[in-house]
Order: structure tokens, then sequence, then C-alpha cells
């Protein structure tokens, strides 16, 4: 039996992230408010009434980009209006995920519900069937500089109109055959709605607030990850207990977390007068990193209750819109590329310091004393050697002057791109907090010490998938499987049970999805 699917009224308003991780799986089943359909029916008859007139509208009577100038007769204007959206199938690579192509359809619809689109209601209720009959397009991810993806939007329009490809009941097939297989009907393109399908950031916004959220979720364990091995070179915990009364909110915030969670395993303190920058400084460096991280997801959020289509429906007029640019989420997340890096830096030099000999009488590389071994010295190269592939990636790269369409457009965000480096960066840290969590075991181990709360459900994670290591071995595989459990759903649950910071667990939905559909119906804090 087939799961009922909860419902979420679209009404226009920005979404939230627990609403897009339902709508991304499936789970819940969008629908359009009334209010938000009259103001598409008003904004309609303003586009109707221009075309009418004899206004030229763009990319309703007259071409786009380059062929701005030239005017379509009523006659043309069925077979242009089809052309355009399938001219934009022309995407390539691998696909995203059907949860990014779920919830850009369903931000494309929130975003007309505003009533400052212009495209039908037909339109509309096309991307509702979709959405309810499950046939999910395959949108290919290299076509969209940052001004609208049209070589994304447009694979899903394509599919509205009967060609392409889609997804149905698991099956990656010709949209047609998945059309006949749903029962359902393509649609007609009418004047505006092709562009309505086309000129929007709905997939590079949903595909935003996915690696968005999955950072989130990465920095959450390498800061666990952090606090281990903290614990493992017997760090002071003094740090950590002043920058919650000398620190900006965040790094207050980060500091308490820390305290609570070690209050839980009474480490022995090593320090002579002071720690390493790497251990004292887990509070500021991850306080800024979340602070970007909220400060991005705000932002993404926002763009999801915001038309930033070309033209608009303004003041009962159709105008030439200036607000199609999503340089405001772009550079928010090129920051974010910047935050990895320092996360990265941070999670390594404690990976240095785990393995140099100058900690607790920890011996060199963490080979245990009378063994003959080469030990965790290629580990900790690796975690180097990912550490810099992370700081590669956080060069901006949003300024860069590209310009295309005769000259028309010479403005870009490179958001996809930004996007796609982001989505590099998150696999990397992954494997980061899995080489710190294994690094730490061995020390643990050395030291006979016997971690609770928090770091030792990472500890058993570890010994779960990894011996106590004696004997020079291969870890490849034992790094692998480590890092896929800490990156689990289910491990980040267990972890935010045990020790939240709810504030930014519930901002980001973080967890399964059973954990983000019991938040919903209890109290979250306001952050």
């Amino acid at each position: 039996m087939e799961r009922q699917r909860a419902g979420i009224e679209l009404t226009g308003q920005p979404l939230g992230f627990s609403d897009l991780v339902r709508i991304g799986a499936g789970v819940a089943l969008p629908s359009a408010s009334e209010s938000g359909m009259a103001r598409v029916r008003l904004a309609r008859n303003v586009l109707e009434n221009a075309i009418h007139s004899g206004m030229p509208v763009y990319g309703s009577t007259t071409g786009v980009g380059a062929m701005k100038d030239v005017e379509w007769s009523s006659d043309d204007l069925d077979a242009f209006n089809l052309g355009l959206v399938r001219a934009h199938h022309f995407g390539t690579g691998s696909p995203f995920s059907m949860s990014v192509v779920r919830n850009a359809m369903a931000i494309r619809v929130n975003t007309a519900l505003t009533g400052q689109v212009g495209c039908s209601q037909e339109l509309i209720d096309a991307y509702l069937q979709l959405l309810s009959a499950d046939v999910i397009p395959v949108v290919r991810r290299t076509g969209s500089i940052g001004c609208a993806d049209i070589g994304l939007m447009g694979q899903i329009g394509a599919v509205l109109t009967g060609v392409g490809e889609a997804v149905y009941r698991g099956r990656r097939m010709q949209a047609a055959d998945a059309f006949s297989a749903a029962g359902i009907d393509a649609v007609k393109m009418l004047p505006r709605d092709s562009l309505a399908s086309l000129s929007v950031n709905a997939v590079s916004f949903a595909a935003a607030a996915e690696t968005t959220r999955n950072a989130a979720a990465s920095i959450r364990v390498l800061l666990a990850t952090g606090m281990m091995a903290a614990g493992a070179l017997g760090t002071s915990r003094d740090p950590w207990i002043s920058v919650r009364h000398v620190g900006t909110p965040r790094e207050a915030l980060i500091g308490a977390w820390l305290c609570n969670a070690s209050d839980e395993w009474p480490w022995p303190v090593a320090t002579h007068v002071q720690d390493p920058l790497s251990l004292r400084m887990i509070a500021q460096v991850f306080g800024a990193v979340i602070e970007n991280l909220l400060t991005a997801g705000h932002k993404i959020l926002a763009a999801t209750g915001r038309s930033d289509d070309n033209p608009v429906i303004v003041d009962g007029r159709v105008m030439t819109s200036g607000g199609s640019l999503p340089l405001d989420v772009t550079i928010l997340l090129e920051g974010a590329l910047i935050c990895m890096a320092h996360a990265a830096r941070n999670s390594f030099n404690r990976c240095v310091l785990l393995g140099n000999g100058q900690r607790r009488g920890l011996p060199v590389n963490l080979v245990p004393e009378g063994r003959i071994a080469t030990g965790f010295g290629p580990i900790i190269k690796l975690a180097g050697e990912i550490f810099s592939r992370v700081l590669s990636m956080s060069n901006p790269v949003s300024a860069q002057s590209l310009v295309v369409a005769a000259g028309m457009e010479d403005e870009a965000a490179f958001l996809p791109l930004v996007i796609e480096r982001f989505e590099r960066q998150m696999r990397a840290l992954k494997r980061l907090a899995a080489l710190e969590a294994l690094l730490s075991a061995q020390a643990m181990d050395i030291l006979g010490d016997k971690p609770e709360g928090v770091a030792r459900m990472l500890y058993e994670v570890v010994r779960k998938h990894a011996d106590f290591y004696v004997v020079d071995r291969p870890l490849s595989a034992e790094v692998e499987a480590i890092e896929e459990e800490l990156a689990s759903e289910a491990f980040i649950s267990e972890m935010i049970a045990h020790k939240p910071i709810l504030a930014y667990d519930d901002f980001f939905a973080l967890g399964s999805l059973e954990r983000v559909e019991e938040r919903l119906y209890r109290d979250t804090v306001a952050i």
C-alpha cells in the first residue's frame, strides 16, 4: 500500500527547510492556495490585456535574448512558445537528485503565486500534476550561468510538453511514456508560459537549499569530531567557557555546546599555559561557519517566495525585471566556500597534533609502543590533501566576465557552479571528519581513555568499522565505512537527540525524515 502523502499549501510566502525536505522526499504533496491562484489570475489578465493592446511583450510575443526585437504574429505564437521551451532543453552531464527537481517545481509554483509573473493557471496546474503523479523530469546539471536557469528549467519545461526524459516509479524513461503510464497529458504552452517555465533560478535555489542543509549536517559532525579530538589531546575547556561571555552570539552557542557535550567525559587536561589555536578557537571557527550558513540559509529561503522572472507584473503593468540575478545567494554561498576551508584547516591541524607525538605522551603517528609499524602518517597526509582540496574550491567565481546574447546579457552569478563546488567540499569534509574520528579513537585506546556521551558515540562508530591499529594494514575501506555512517541521517539524528543545538538543528531540519516530521509538531527555537 502506498503511503498517504501529507499536503503543503503553497501561498507565495517563503518555504522552510522542513517543507523542502518533505516535498523533496516525495512525502508531502504541494497544492496552490486559492488566494495565490487569485493573484495568478489577476496577473494573467494584465498580461493578456497588454498583448491584446498590441504592446510587444518580451518572450510572449517577441523573441528572447539577441532576438528580442523579433515580433511574432498571432499565428506564430503556438509554434514559438512550443519551440522556445524545447530549444532550452540543452543541459548535459549527470542529473540532479529527484529531491532537487521536486523542490524546483514547487519553488516555481510558489514564486508564481506572488502574482508577479503573468503565467496561466494551466501552467501552475501542470507543475502540480507532475508532482502529484510523481513524474519527475530528468534535469542534467550543466546548463546555467546563474542568471535564470534556462538550460535547467528548460528540461522541466520540455517534459511538460511531452518530450525529454522523466523518472516514474523508479524508472527513467521518455517523457511521453511516463505521461502515458501515469495517465496524464502534456500541456500546451500559452504566451508567457514558455518563458515562465525557463527564466527563473528555481533549480539553483532548490540545489542551494539541499547543499546548504547538507553542509549544516557535515559541520555538525565535524564539530563533534573536533570535540572528540580535543578530549584525546587533553585540551583545556577554559576557552570554551570564556567564549560564552566574550564571543559573538554564534561563538557563544558553539562554546555552550562544546561545554555541554564534554561535561560527560572529564578527560585529563594536558595544557601548559595555553593550547594550540586549533583547539582553543574551535568555538570561534565553527561560530563563524554557522553564522554564514544560517545567513545563507535565510537568504535561500527568502528566494523561494520572490519572483525572479523577467518580465514581471507590477502595479498593473508588464515591466522588465530588475531582480532576476541571484547574486545575493551566490555571494553568501561563496562565503560559505571560504568557511568550509577554515573548518577543514581547523580539523586538519588537529589531525597533525594527534600524530606529532607532542601531547599527552602520544607516540608519533600513533604507533603503539613496541610495535613495528608506519602507523597513521599516511592518513595524516590524506587529511592534508583533503584540506587542500577544500581550499582549492574556495576561490570566488561570480565576478567573472561572460557576455552572451549579442551583448544583451552581460551579467551572471554562476550560482550552479558555486553550488557544485560546495557539494564537492561537502564530500571532502565528510571524509575529513572520518579521519579525525579514526585518529582520535586510536589516541584514546593508546591512553586508555574512556569517552562518554557524543565522544563515545563517535568512538563506537569508528570501532565498529576499524580495529585498534597495531600492524600496518589497508585503511581505505575502513575510512569510507566510518565516513558513511557518520554522515548518515540516522547518526546525526542520534547525536542531535543526545546533545542538540535546537536553533540550528531545527532551522535546517537536520536528521532523518522521521525526526523532521516529529519536530513539526513541537515548538522550535527562532534563530
